[in-house]
């Protein structure tokens, strides 16, 4: 369904709104100077916890020069909807570079109004030159038009250069190897951007018409002129891309429209730049990502795998002959998930994968498979936001491995890192003052069916080992994805709860990465109860060894977590309460509802009209007859991925079968929520649901 996690393992820096939806329908108590006090103290403490989080800035990219000599990064403010760009020169300085200077499109001494974003920088082949995306020349309110910009580097205060003109969605700026042209992805007139995770258009007119507009297409641009001209054919959404050495000819995933559920049947295809069409050169079993063609231009390396979201990548690495051929796995059978990949000689790839928990980054010899790990820790690391891992100097830094990355743990708030790998230097000093993340974290192992399983525990702020504690199992979404540490904004993450004084534990159970391959493709037709069985086993686990009051377990998630939520509720009566958000709760009508079906099939080995036992097998509504424990239902009105309508058939069972629920759908938001005041509000009745049905009682938090 969806890996989403509300920062999209992306931090979203998020500022403290003056007023939001809260349960009561008023403001948490200091969310303004002027606002009446709230006698009740959960609301007081939440409100601290809110204006915390909301002080975290979030770093969506950080991309390194060919040289190595400069970084450009991003800084998002969610308050204003804006995102700014700015250049850090590396030096000798204790803290590795020089005063970063911000990119502006209106002069660096301008004051940006609101709605203004400048991003995915693309630093060219000679370094001189940086390409990004601006709608701050004329903006006046979010949501104004992205242009491609031009910025000189060399000239010290010149202004970037515009060099496009176009209406719609654009994205993935990416230089030829030449410098002669950038390659845009591009949605013309778009409605809406081009993810499931964004809020759906109104489904009216004609249902076949809609669904064939909004394909994303190839456009290349002159960035000396301007000049602009579509590459790729108006049939195909294409979805990642990458040049060939020789400037001469792209690669790229792609799949007929809509691009939304195709992206699971997507295959790879080469197109020469005097070409009309793209030649397909693989179909793969599965699931394909992040195509990148070698130094030599003989092969294209990829991840191939069961993945449950376009951008949640996981899987095997894969080669493929550049001209068509028999693809050969590089990786198979092992015990982790390779995520991200980049060429550093014909020879030798750099590749990141989850493993247990944690990151890793190794160099993978192409002729034997042969391994080397060059870093290792429990952390999320990510660059270009397309890309999600590393940005790597260019053959200018000979024999030297220089990249930028944004780090960030369970107790790191993301900053700007670069140099080696394990030898990075902090840039950036954004979120110093910042009071983030849990005081202790223990990552934690079990056996379950003979699967090696691992999950996070996160501690309570405070925490006395005297006393017992509540917990909340938060389970993630995907269910190709996983818990990775980071330090989120304001969102459904669960480890905010730590401050409220909850044990957080965030299993990764099969289904996930970061076990292997044969470990991610372990549940399918298996929803609900391999799965479930992995984190029930990783709670007892947990309670055998830490001071967990038993009486006060509860379950929270987003997506697929919030699937699991819902069954889980009919399953087990481990649960005290329950928090299900933008959940699937009837897998036969859902099929129909949702608009990315195409990922089901992958899990079922069958449409539901051939095999509708199967997916009424892993529906939660099958048990909700058993459901006794309290749960809360929240989704976006628009949301693609997981209808309304899933939420609404469970919230109506549970009120006509007497147990204690409530349904909150929030207008106009999709599969994840844009509105910060939205993502306070299902924060705050999350927090109020589990305090109104898991409630302290003094006997069990006097001890164990």
């Amino acid at each position: 369904m969806a890996a989403y996690r509300f920062s999209n393992a992306l931090i979203i820096a998020f500022v403290l709104a003056t007023a939001f939806r809260a349960p009561a329908q008023a403001a948490l108590p200091g969310a303004d100077a002027g606002a009446a006090a709230d006698p009740h103290p959960l609301r007081k403490q939440l409100a601290d916890i809110v204006r915390n989080l909301s002080a975290v800035k979030a770093v969506p990219e950080a991309l390194i020069s060919p040289d190595g000599s400069r970084v450009a990064y991003t800084v998002a403010d969610d308050e204003r909807g804006t995102e700014q760009l700015f250049l850090s020169s590396l030096g000798a300085s204790p803290s590795g570079a020089k005063e970063a200077r911000r990119v502006s499109v209106r002069g660096e001494q301008s004051g940006d109004p609101a709605g203004c974003r400048t991003s995915d920088p693309a630093w060219a082949p000679d370094g001189k030159r940086l390409a990004f995306l601006s709608n701050c020349l004329n903006s006046t309110a979010a949501g104004e038009q992205m242009q491609l910009f031009v910025l000189d580097t060399a000239q010290g205060g010149a202004l970037p250069q515009q060099r496009s003109t176009l209406t719609g969605h654009l994205g993935s700026p990416k230089w030829s190897p030449d410098g002669t042209q950038i390659a845009l992805l591009f949605v013309d007139h778009a409605t809406r951007a081009p993810t499931p995770m964004a809020a759906g258009d109104a489904q009216t007119g004609v249902i076949d018409d809609l669904q064939q507009q909004e394909a994303q297409r190839l456009v290349l641009i002159a960035p000396a002129t301007g000049k602009m001209r579509m590459l790729s054919p108006a049939g195909l959404n294409i979805f990642e891309y990458d040049w060939s050495p020789d400037s001469r000819t792209v690669a790229y995933t792609a799949a007929p429209p809509p691009g939304d559920d195709n992206w699971y049947i997507a295959q790879l295809y080469t197109q020469g730049l005097g070409e009309s069409e793209g030649h397909s050169i693989f179909k793969p079993a599965l699931q394909i990502a992040l195509p990148r063609w070698s130094p030599d231009g003989r092969q294209i390396a990829l991840i191939a795998g069961l993945m449950s979201d376009e951008g949640a990548t996981g899987g095997e690495i894969y080669l493929v002959p550049s001209g068509g051929g028999q693809p050969r796995d590089l990786t198979p059978e092992r015990p982790s998930s390779p995520a991200w990949l980049r060429w550093l000689s014909p020879e030798r790839l750099l590749f990141t994968e989850f493993k247990g928990g944690s990151t890793v980054i190794n160099t993978l010899d192409v002729h034997d498979g042969k391994t080397v790990s060059l870093w290792e820790a429990g952390e999320t690391i990510h660059a270009p936001e397309e890309e999600s891992s590393l940005s790597l100097a260019g053959t200018a830094v000979p024999g030297q491995l220089t990249c930028a990355v944004v780090r960030q743990s369970w107790t790191l708030a993301p900053e700007v890192w670069a140099g080696s790998p394990g030898k990075w230097v902090q840039i950036t000093h954004l979120n110093e003052a910042v009071e983030v993340g849990a005081s202790r974290v223990e990552s934690v192992t079990w056996q379950s069916d003979g699967f090696h399983v691992q999950g996070w525990l996160l501690f309570p702020r405070h925490y006395d080992g005297s006393k017992r504690y509540p917990m909340l199992v938060s389970v993630h979404g995907g269910p190709a994805w996983i818990q990775t540490p980071s330090v989120t904004g304001v969102d459904f993450d669960a480890s905010s709860f730590v401050d409220l004084g909850y044990f957080i534990f965030l299993p990764n159970p099969r289904g996930s990465f970061g076990e292997g391959e044969k470990f991610t493709e372990a549940n399918r037709r298996d929803w609900g109860f391999g799965d479930l069985r992995d984190t029930l086993a990783g709670i007892d686990a947990v309670v055998g060894q830490y001071p967990v009051d038993t009486a006060r377990i509860g379950m929270l998630g987003w997506s697929y977590g919030g699937s699991t939520a819902m069954m889980a509720a009919g399953r087990t009566a481990r649960f005290r309460a329950v928090v299900a958000g933008a959940g699937a709760s009837n897998l036969q009508s859902y099929y129909g509802q949702n608009q990315i079906d195409k990922w089901m099939l992958p899990y079922f080995g069958a449409s539901v009209y051939d095999d509708p036992a199967a997916y009424m097998r892993s529906s939660a509504l099958a048990y909700v007859k058993q459901v006794k424990t309290p749960t809360l239902l929240l989704v976006g009105e628009r949301d693609e991925e997981a209808p309304p309508p899933q939420s609404f058939e469970f919230w109506h069972a549970l009120k006509e079968l007497g147990v204690p629920t409530q349904l909150v759908v929030y207008p106009g938001e999709g599969h994840a929520f844009h509105s910060y005041d939205d993502r306070v509000d299902i924060l705050v009745r999350a927090a109020e649901w589990f305090a109104k049905y898991m409630p302290a009682s003094p006997a069990a938090s006097a001890g164990k």
